[in-house]
């Protein structure tokens, strides 16, 4: 009898060392599937930081490209431009006014076509109030039909890009008449 009670005692005492001996598995498990998600998500986390580094690299080649041939449509519109004046300069000697004339009209013509495709437009603020924004002053002079301060001749008309302002118009400005 003594002898199955240390059989019993050594099979209580066996039971709870396959309890801890299945939990202690279940631990190691639950680590090893903890540690596989984590690889995972490390691997993840490299591949989306190699990704932004890759469209980081992508749009600064893009903008560097975009950059140096942005000008290459307006380019290519102005060398018409340039054609029709190389033409007009081979013809000069032996063309009349008139036709001259007419040939700088033409070429006139396309220049400011090139300037509307890309969105040059041109100021011309005759009448209009001063702007120091988009005006030059060269000078004042009085004058009895214009209103002060506003521009009464343009001397060399501005540009703006896409209401940016390229070149301000340069202009002479109205001022009261003097008092005699």
């Amino acid at each position: 009898m003594a002898d199955n009670n240390a059989e019993v005692n050594l099979e209580q005492q066996g039971a709870p060392d396959n309890a801890a001996a299945a939990e202690i598995e279940a631990l190691r498990a639950r680590v090893a599937e903890a540690e596989a998600r984590a690889n995972q998500e490390r691997e993840n986390l490299l591949r989306a930081i190699a990704e932004q580094d890759n469209i980081r690299k992508r749009a600064a080649r893009d903008m560097e490209q975009a950059q140096r041939f942005a000008l290459e449509r307006f380019a290519q519109e102005l060398l018409a431009v340039a054609d029709s004046l190389e033409m007009a300069a081979a013809t000069a000697g032996n063309a009349d006014a008139a036709s001259l004339a007419a040939g700088q009209e033409a070429t006139l013509r396309l220049l400011k076509s090139t300037f509307q495709k890309f969105a040059i437009n041109q100021i011309d603020p005759l009448g209009e109030p001063f702007d120091p924004e988009r005006h030059d002053a060269m000078a004042m002079q009085p004058s009895d039909t214009a209103e002060p301060n506003s521009v009464l001749q343009v001397v060399q008309r501005g540009y703006e890009l896409n209401g940016r302002l390229l070149r301000p118009a340069r202009v002479i400005v109205a001022r009261a008449p003097d008092a005699s």
